[in-house]
């Protein structure tokens, strides 16, 4: 149903209700200085079509004839309309918090039925209904690690996402939780020699990214390092399509993942779908929401939400986690597409990602001074060094209609001329062709 401005009439009744005599005296409490004296310079009125027209126009000049290469923990992958079909059902798009399981059977199934996806895709044994997204579900793994060490020392791989590890920071300052970074080294993973130098028996978890943030696949034997010293080990997984191909975290003991390359589209950032997944035995520290199967009294499937009452997501001297929701409409989504793939499609559609990957980076390697930055395996991102600044190269190339690849030497320093290319299935060979060009074009057009 569409807004409708209230009457004159009406708005005297509503301030009448309320004991205020005007809008302004409503509104006293706001400083002065702070109120709109005049129209906002907003174009229009405008009818519904010409807003409609407005915006495709808008959104035109934004996107259309563009090729990207850009990944960086948010992908490009294809969808399908069913998806999106489904999300927009009432039932699904409106509904509240599944808290009465009596009236909502189907939210609850569809979080259930999510919850064991993300069980299959990374080998563990117990999923929860979803965190905001990669970032947050990667903090509250290590807080989930904290409370069951009782420990307070975190390490942290360098070639974990930058963003993810600002949030961790942002979490830690006030909370007593003292982070360490590892640095990463030729390969691009993770330095175990640093790591074991680094191990003490206060440490609480090791946290590392596979793929990493360079694209490159780290080594989980590191597993039996940080349990020799009593830590958890984190896998943080930011390109979830990665599963398709690359073999699941199992070793871990708790996964946050970002599952936002399951039928979400990037969306300028956002709305996302965080995952934790852990071991049974961890369940009881474990965030967020868990929606279990059970038998109502006719002996009939049922589910429910457990092992959390509502009071824990809401009393936060109580909570696990002052995280009180879970991106149910996104896990449908997530859910949906994986449906529709099924087993054989995920493992089709990251073949295609690998496969583009290597191809575009054989073609990159031709381009005279353009060398791989590391060595270990990779999914579909990879890092390369360009003899001439990355954003240099990358204003050549949005003159072209391409969007060049992520500047690694913003996060990274000692990285500068180092480019963080990404290639997905959504990505034709006639693009990767013409960004070659456009990268070999940009390199040798005089300063």
């Amino acid at each position: 149903m569409r807004y409708l401005p209230k009457s004159p009439a009406e708005r005297e009744e509503m301030l009448a209700t309320i004991g205020a005599k005007s809008i302004e005296e409503l509104f006293s409490s706001i400083p002065d200085a702070y109120r709109l004296k005049k129209p906002l310079n907003l174009p229009g009125p405008l009818s519904e079509t010409e807003i409609i027209q407005y915006f495709s126009e808008r959104g035109a000049e934004n996107s259309f004839g563009y090729s990207s290469f850009l990944g960086a923990g948010v992908y490009s992958h294809l969808r399908s309309v069913v998806t999106d079909t489904i999300l927009q059902r009432g039932e699904f798009l409106t509904s509240y918090t599944p808290y009465q399981a009596e009236i909502a059977q189907g939210t609850l199934q569809a979080i259930f039925e999510f919850q064991t996806l993300m069980c299959q895709l990374t080998g563990q044994e117990v999923a929860n209904a979803s965190m905001y997204d990669g970032s947050t579900a990667t903090t509250e793994a290590v807080l989930m690690a904290e409370r069951l060490t009782g420990r307070r020392r975190v390490l942290v791989a360098r070639s974990l996402h930058p963003e993810y590890r600002e949030v961790l920071r942002t979490y830690a300052r006030n909370s007593g939780l003292i982070v360490e970074e590892i640095a990463f080294g030729t390969t691009g993973t993770l330095d175990l020699n640093g790591l074991k130098a680094a191990l003490r028996e206060d440490v609480c978890a090791v946290v590392v990214q596979s793929p990493n943030f360079f694209g490159a696949i780290e080594t989980l034997a590191l597993a039996e390092t940080a349990h020799a010293s009593g830590a958890l080990l984190v896998v943080a997984v930011a390109e979830a399509l990665s599963l398709g191909l690359v073999k699941p975290p199992a070793e871990a003991d708790i996964v946050a993942m970002e599952g936002q390359s399951f039928g979400l589209a990037p969306s300028y950032g956002g709305p996302f779908v965080g995952v934790i997944a852990s071991r049974e035995k961890f369940v009881r520290q474990m965030p967020g929401r868990l929606a279990g199967q059970t038998t109502d009294q006719c002996g009939q499937r049922g589910f429910v939400l457990t092992l959390a009452t509502r009071e824990q997501h809401i009393r936060r001297e109580k909570a696990t986690s002052n995280i009180c929701t879970n991106q149910a409409l996104c896990a449908l989504a997530a859910t949906v597409h994986l449906t529709l793939l099924g087993k054989e499609g995920i493992r089709e559609m990251a073949e295609q990602n690998l496969a583009k990957a290597q191809f575009t980076l054989r073609e990159l390697e031709k381009i005279p001074g353009v060398r791989r930055s590391f060595t270990a395996p990779f999914f579909n991102e990879f890092a390369v060094e360009l003899p001439r600044s990355v954003k240099i190269v990358n204003a050549e190339l949005l003159k072209a209609k391409i969007v060049g690849p992520y500047v690694l030497g913003m996060a990274y320093p000692e990285l500068s001329k180092h480019a963080l290319v990404c290639v997905t299935e959504t990505t034709s060979r006639a693009e990767i062709e013409r960004f070659v060009g456009a990268v070999k074009a940009a390199l040798e057009k005089p300063l």
